[in-house]
C-alpha cells in the first residue's frame, strides 16, 4: 500500500445520501399507503442506484431495472383502472420525485413506462387491448413507448405529419418519430398519426394506434451522443408502410386534445421530477460544505457559502410547495391544465439554478460523475424540454391570463 503524502486525501466525500430535507414540513404528514410508495421508490433507489449510474457513464440502458419497477409496483403513475393500485396524486408525485433523486434517467423510465404509455393504453384502449397490454406495461415486462414528437414537429406537434391511411385489412402508417424513449426497445409503441381518407368521417383526424415493434416496416435506431439522460434510451423511428389491422386504434382517442390529456398528466409529474433532481444537488452541496476543509475550517463557516445554502433551501422549498398543493388540487379534481404547466415552468427552471450553484460549490468535485451533482445537471437540461418546452408553457399560462393567444 503506497505511503501517505501530505495532502493526498483519497477518501470520497459522502454527498449522495439522502438527507430528508423538508424545512416547512411540506411532507411531514405523509402517512399510509402514500408513505409505503414513497418507502418503495427509495428501495429502489438504493437497490439500483450503482448500476444506473455506471449505465449513464456507458450510454447503455440497463432494462432489466424495469421489471424491477414493476415488481415494486411502481410504474403505475397514479393511471386509474380496474387491474391497477391506484397511487394518490400526492404518492404519484412522492414516487417520480423519489426516483429522480436517485437518478434521471430512472425517472424518465416511469415517465415514459407509466405516465406515458400505460396512461395512454388506460384512458383509450379497446377491453381488447387492455386485456393483453396493460398488465404487461405495469409490471415493465414489456416495454411501452409514446410517439408524438416527429424530427421536424416538436413544440409543433398539431402539425403532425405521420399519416394512417385505410386498406382492405386495415391501416398503413407512414412518417417518422424522433425523441422517443423506449422506441427501440423491442415492446410496442403507441403512435399518433393524421387519417388519411378522404370521404371518411375520420378524415384528418389525429388517432392513436398501437403498433407492435417487431412489426414490418417499423425501424428504429437509439439516438446517440446524448448528455443528458443517458441511462435511458430515445429513438429515432421510420414507419415505412407499418401495416396494423382495424383493431390497433384506440377507439378513445380522436384528437390532439386526447394526446394532451396524457401530457397535462405527466406534466405534473415532471414538476416533481424536476423536485427530486434539486433535492439531491441541495443535500450534495450542504453535505460537502461539512466535509470539506478550505483555508483551515469547513466550508459551512463560510459567510459565502451559508448564504448560498440559504438561498438553495429557500428555492428548494418554493418547489416543495408548489408540488405538495399541486398534488392537493389534482386530489380534489379541480386541477387545470395551465396549473401543472406553471409547476413544471417554475420548478424545472428552478432546478437548473439549484443544480448550477451546487455544481460551483463543489469546485472542481462538482464535475465528478460519483457526486452525481453533474448528472443532475445534465439530466436536468433534458426535463426542462419534454413535455412541453419553457416557451410553450409560458405561452399556455400567458393565454390562460389574459385571455389572448400569442402562439404563432
Amino acid at each position: 500500500m503506497p505511503a501517505e503524502l501530505p495532502g493526498d486525501r483519497t477518501a470520497p466525500y459522502e454527498v449522495t445520501r439522502p438527507l430528508d430535507t423538508d424545512y416547512y414540513a411540506v411532507f411531514a404528514d405523509v402517512a399510509g399507503a402514500d408513505r409505503d410508495a414513497w418507502a418503495r421508490a427509495r428501495t429502489l433507489v438504493d437497490e439500483v442506484g450503482d448500476r444506473m449510474l455506471k449505465a449513464w457513464e456507458t450510454a447503455e440502458y440497463p432494462t432489466e431495472v424495469v421489471p424491477r419497477m414493476g415488481e415494486l409496483d411502481l410504474l403505475t403513475d397514479g393511471v386509474e383502472h380496474d387491474g391497477l393500485t391506484r397511487l394518490t396524486p400526492l404518492a404519484a408525485g412522492l414516487v417520480n420525485m423519489e426516483t429522480s433523486r436517485g437518478d434521471g434517467s430512472l425517472g424518465t423510465i416511469l415517465a415514459v413506462q407509466g405516465g406515458l404509455a400505460l396512461r395512454t393504453l388506460a384512458l383509450f384502449g379497446s377491453d381488447a387491448q387492455k386485456e393483453r397490454w396493460l398488465r404487461p406495461l405495469a409490471d415493465g415486462t414489456v416495454l411501452g413507448a409514446f410517439a408524438l414528437t416527429e424530427p421536424t414537429h416538436g413544440s409543433d406537434s398539431t402539425s403532425l405529419e405521420t399519416t394512417a391511411s385505410r386498406d382492405e385489412s386495415g391501416w398503413v402508417i407512414r412518417g417518422a418519430k424522433k425523441w422517443i424513449g423506449n422506441g427501440a426497445s423491442g415492446g410496442i409503441t403507441f403512435v399518433w398519426a393524421r387519417v388519411d381518407a378522404p370521404g371518411d368521417p375520420d378524415d384528418s383526424a389525429v388517432r392513436c394506434f398501437l403498433v407492435e415493434q417487431t412489426a414490418p416496416g417499423y425501424g428504429a435506431s437509439v439516438i446517440e451522443g446524448k448528455v443528458a439522460l443517458r441511462a435511458i434510451h430515445q429513438a429515432h423511428i421510420r414507419l415505412d408502410g407499418v401495416r396494423v389491422a382495424t383493431d390497433a386504434v384506440l377507439p378513445g382517442a380522436h384528437s390532439f386534445k386526447d394526446a394532451s390529456r396524457v401530457l397535462f398528466a405527466t406534466r405534473s409529474g415532471v414538476a416533481w421530477s424536476a423536485l427530486g433532481h434539486a433535492t439531491a444537488c441541495y443535500e450534495a452541496a450542504l453535505a460537502y460544505a461539512g466535509q470539506r476543509d478550505q483555508f483551515g475550517k469547513p466550508l459551512a463557516r463560510f459567510q459565502m457559502v451559508q448564504q448560498r445554502l440559504t438561498e438553495m433551501l429557500a428555492d428548494l422549498t418554493s418547489m416543495q410547495l408548489y408540488c405538495r398543493r399541486l398534488a392537493d388540487v389534482e386530489a380534489s379534481g379541480a386541477l387545470r391544465p395551465t396549473q401543472a404547466s406553471l409547476a413544471k415552468f417554475h420548478n424545472t427552471r428552478t432546478a437548473r439554478r439549484i443544480a448550477a450553484t451546487a455544481r460551483d460549490m463543489l469546485g472542481g468535485n462538482g464535475i465528478l460523475l460519483s457526486n452525481r451533482v453533474m448528472q443532475h445537471l445534465a439530466d436536468i437540461e433534458a426535463i426542462h424540454t419534454y413535455e412541453g418546452t419553457e416557451s410553450v408553457q409560458a405561452l399556455l399560462i400567458g393565454r390562460d391570463i389574459t385571455g389572448v393567444g400569442a402562439f404563432a
